[in-house]
C-alpha cells in the first residue's frame, strides 16, 4: 500500500541520550506489531535483547547484513535500516538517525525509508535535531517533538579504564575496538 494512505509520521528529535529510541521501543511494543530500523547491528541486538526479555524469543525477531532470527508467530522485528523487511506490514514503523539520510554512502536507503516507509497506524522519525529542515521539506505538515537531554555529558580526556567512574560511557569507532574495550572493562570489574 502506497505510503500516502498510512497516518503522517512524527519526528521525535534532540541530542544523544535524550530517550528517543527507548520512548520508540515502548511506543513500538504497545501496538500488536512493528519494526525498528536501527544504523547499526549493534543497537538493532541490544534492542532486540530487550524486546526479548519482555515478550518472549517467539515474538520479536532480529534482522541484520549477519544475523537472521526470525521466529514463524514474529510480530516484532528489530533490524539494521537497510535490512527492513518492508514487504511486512505492521502497525508501528520507526526509523532511528535519520540525519543519516545525509550519509553519502548510505543515505539513499534512509531517504527511502523516511520517504516510504510506514507503520499502518504510527511511524516515528527519529534522529538529531539537525535533520529537522530536510524532514520538513520532504514531509509537509511533519509534527515534530524535541526532547532535551536531562543530564550533562562532558569530555574527561583519555583515561584508564580502571579509573573510570560508574555509569561512564565510553566511545569507540569501529566494532573491533567495541568489542575490545567491552572485554576490558568486563575483565576489571
Amino acid at each position: 500500500m502506497p505510503s500516502s494512505l498510512y497516518p503522517m509520521p512524527r519526528a521525535v528529535l534532540g541530542p544523544t541520550n535524550t530517550g528517543k529510541t527507548w520512548y520508540a521501543l515502548e511506543r513500538m511494543l504497545g501496538h500488536a506489531s512493528g519494526m525498528f530500523g536501527f544504523p547499526l547491528r549493534l543497537l538493532a541486538r541490544e534492542n532486540y535483547e530487550r524486546a526479548v526479555a519482555r515478550l518472549g524469543p517467539s515474538r520479536v525477531a532480529l534482522i541484520t547484513g549477519e544475523e537472521k532470527i526470525i521466529p514463524p508467530q514474529a510480530s516484532y522485528f528489530l533490524c539494521t535500516v537497510e535490512a527492513m523487511p518492508l514487504d511486512r506490514s505492521v502497525d508501528f514503523l520507526a526509523v532511528d538517525e535519520v540525519q543519516l539520510a545525509a550519509d553519502p554512502e548510505r543515505g539513499h536507503v534512509f531517504t527511502d525509508r523516511v520517504l516510504n516507509a510506514r507503520g499502518r497506524q504510527e511511524t516515528l522519525l527519529l534522529g538529531a535535531e539537525t535533520a529537522r529542515r530536510v524532514l520538513e521539506a520532504m514531509l509537509p505538515g511533519l509534527n515534530v517533538t524535541v526532547r532535551e537531554r536531562l543530564s550533562r555529558l562532558s569530555w574527561a580526556g583519555q583515561k584508564k579504564v580502571t579509573r573510570l567512574p560508574r555509569r561512564s560511557a565510553v566511545v569507540a569507532f569501529s566494532a573491533a575496538e567495541v568489542y575490545r574495550l567491552a572485554e576490558l572493562i568486563r575483565s576489571q570489574r
